[in-house]
């Protein structure tokens, strides 16, 4: 099966290197030279073409462009898709529908993690698409099908938005093992294999009982975890997938 992915940018190349091993793609893209970058990251050669006057008559379309650019995208799109499978955030597929000639429509919300084959990708939309394009996405890791476009805005904060959150995390932890007197090095290898560990437990067991097996009374994790308390940690999570949800809506 060819997949015909639209954009060139950093979702499309991880999108594109995870997908690779699974299907025949192509890249259609405004820039020539951003393409054959993305060619050249993946093992094998590639079909790249011009968004000019495209014809997407019959091909499956993975659109992978920034959200401002749909309305220049489309007009230079000709013909009808046979399947639009869309990331554009904040995107509905009213909008979807109303630029780009497809027989059926789907949104799909992956994350940087495509490029190894370990996104969370969320999505919503057509019911006659939905088996094949959840067959595409759980090529690159899980895959979740959701009820409603809000829902997949809000797991758009969550599993789209996480990688950057997670991110500051693990930056925030390395920083303060060098506080306190960890070498760099030490302190970021040391994070990474926390990271590494923790996905197997927390696919095991809710955060609450992961949490409680750590921390004894008086013991080093309780005066940690209080001081996050204090700090309004969790909190503050709550209000950044609140607040990345609501730029979602804004469209």
């Amino acid at each position: 099966m060819k997949l015909t992915i639209i954009g060139s940018g950093a979702m499309a190349t991880a999108l594109s290197i995870g997908l690779q091993k699974h299907y025949e793609l192509e890249v259609v893209a405004k820039d020539i030279s951003k393409a054959e970058l993305l060619a050249s990251k993946l093992d094998k050669p590639i079909s790249i073409h011009l968004l000019d006057n495209y014809d997407i008559t019959g091909k499956t379309i993975v659109l992978c462009v920034k959200p401002y650019a749909l309305g220049e995208v489309a007009a230079n799109l000709k013909g009808e898709a046979a399947s639009l499978i869309s990331i554009l955030a904040s995107t509905p597929i009213k909008a979807l529908t109303n630029a780009i000639n497809a027989k059926h429509i789907v949104r799909a919300m992956p994350n940087v993690s495509a490029a190894l084959n370990a996104s969370t990708t969320t999505l919503v939309g057509s019911q006659e698409l939905k088996k094949e394009a959840l067959k595409i996405f759980e090529t690159i890791g899980d895959a979740f099908w959701l009820e409603s476009e809000k829902e997949l805005d809000i797991a758009t904060a969550i599993a789209g938005s996480g990688p950057a959150y997670l991110a500051l995390i693990a930056e925030a932890m390395m920083d303060g093992g060098v506080k306190q007197g960890l070498k760099r090095d030490d302190s970021i290898k040391i994070v990474r294999s926390l990271f590494k560990g923790f996905a197997p437990l927390l696919s095991g067991s809710h955060p609450a009982l992961i949490k409680d097996s750590v921390m004894s009374p008086a013991g080093t994790t309780a005066a940690g975890y209080a001081a996050l308390e204090e700090c309004g940690a969790r909190d503050a999570f709550i209000k950044a997938v609140e607040h990345a949800f609501k730029v979602t809506q804004k469209n």
